[in-house]
């Protein structure tokens, strides 16, 4: 039998992979991956070119607009506070005005009792009249003076002419030398009469000479006293001297006063303006009277503010605090100093979107123009009012009065009146009102 014997060829067992070379491994690769190098470089040129522009954009924007412009958000609202004081001592027996309601300039807003000031003024003006009634009675005597005075140069006279004729007659010794005597006593006794009177008349018109009864010094002595009382008893009336918003009352019904003492303040909001507190290192090129733009937290970036730089403070805020800094000492620390930069507001802006004391504001000052001074150069403020000069208007419109109801008709046709020194009585353009009691519980009018 014959077999075949079959020869089984072991298999080669399989080698383990190659490593790939570094050529192979980077020719893989770029077959994988797309190439991203040039978009690489196109982001980094479009990235630089955008920067370049950016950077040109600022320096243009710089140079032609941001280095003519200093701002500060260290900015508030400021304005005057009108205090109401008294000028007499008093109690309060009304107040007609409190907090966040308007006053008018003239409307008695404080009023006290007059009760003794009326006593005094009763008593001047008495005074005043009979002062009136017996500068008067010098007047009239004038003319009475002068009446006596050609009384006594008749009788004078005729005492002369008795004289002359017993003289005459004396030659043919038909009168005797007793009755001579006797018209010679009478001519003596006529002459000292006649001196006698016109004596009185020159004393009497020495007291009326180059003077009426209302320029007379014991009138005008009088009439002092009056406008005084006058004064005082007006000054029970407090007014408002300005037309604003009342803050900060504290009076109250009731309550005694003494001059001087605060009883409310007056804000006229249509005069604020900006206190900006700006770096000493952004003052270089700021001037009075440059624009400026703000802006108001309260109204938001929407309103725009225009005004102008009115004046500098003439110290650091820390130079005018209550503790200022003591820089001589060992701990010295260099820090920034701010200074306050007023700026005046349009008034047409203002009463379109008032503005309240202390809210906080946003200033931009254009410096573009650097020409002028810092100091010197702000024009002064003048702040007045006339409702206190209505007081002494008043008193002599109630002095005129007294004077013509008591002089009477003394004085008309004396040629010894100097009228032409007269000075006319200013008139009264304001009458004393005496406002409506509030009652203390507080309600308004």
């Amino acid at each position: 039998m014959s077999t075949t014997e079959e020869h089984v060829i072991p298999a080669k067992p399989a080698s383990p992979p190659q490593p790939a070379t570094p050529a192979q491994a980077a020719q893989v690769a770029g077959n994988a991956e797309p190439p991203t190098d040039g978009k690489r470089r196109l982001l980094m040129t479009l990235l630089i070119i955008a920067l370049l522009i950016a950077a040109i954009a600022y320096g243009l924007y710089y140079f032609f607009i941001a280095r003519f412009h200093e701002s500060t958000d260290d900015a508030y609202v400021n304005g005057n506070v009108v205090q109401i004081t008294p000028q007499v001592m008093g109690t309060v027996i009304s107040v007609n005005a409190d907090d966040t309601q308007t006053v008018h300039v003239g409307d008695p807003i404080v009023v006290l009792d007059p009760a003794d000031s009326k006593v005094m003024l009763d008593q001047a003006e008495a005074n005043l009249a009979q002062t009136v009634r017996q500068v008067s009675t010098l007047f009239v005597n004038d003319n009475q003076y002068a009446a006596q005075v050609a009384l006594r140069q008749s009788d004078l006279s005729r005492a002369e002419d008795d004289l002359r004729r017993r003289m005459t007659i004396a030659q043919t010794g038909a009168i005797s030398l007793e009755e001579i005597s006797h018209a010679r006593d009478a001519v003596r006794g006529a002459q000292a009469s006649l001196n006698a009177a016109e004596q009185e008349l020159q004393s009497n018109r020495a007291l009326t000479a180059n003077t009426d009864i209302a320029d007379h010094p014991n009138v005008r002595a009088a009439a002092a006293k009056v406008r005084d009382s006058y004064i005082n008893y007006a000054r029970n009336t407090m007014p408002a001297p300005v037309t604003g918003y009342v803050a900060q009352r504290s009076v109250q019904v009731g309550q005694r006063v003494l001059p001087g003492t605060p009883l409310m303040g007056i804000v006229p909001l249509d005069a604020v303006w900006v206190d900006a507190n700006f770096k000493e290192v952004q003052l270089q090129h700021m001037r009075i009277g440059q624009p400026v733009e703000l802006t108001a937290d309260v109204y938001g970036s929407s309103v725009v503010f225009h005004g102008k730089v009115i004046g500098f403070s003439a110290g650091t805020g820390t130079a005018f605090s209550l503790l200022p800094a003591q820089n001589a000492t060992g701990n010295w620390i260099k820090v920034v100093q701010r200074l306050p930069v007023r700026i005046g507001l349009d008034p047409q802006e203002l009463e379109k979107h008032p503005l309240r004391i202390g809210l906080s504001m946003n200033v931009d000052v254009t410096i573009r123009n650097d020409h002028g001074g810092q100091l010197g150069a702000a024009p002064n403020t003048i702040y007045q009012t006339d409702v206190f000069a209505r007081y002494g208007d008043q008193a002599d419109a109630e002095i005129a009065r007294i004077i013509q109801e008591n002089e009477g008709g003394a004085g008309l046709g004396n040629e010894t009146q100097d009228t032409s020194s007269r000075h006319p009585k200013p008139t009264v353009g304001y009458a004393m009102q005496q406002p409506p009691v509030v009652e203390a519980r507080g309600v308004t009018q």
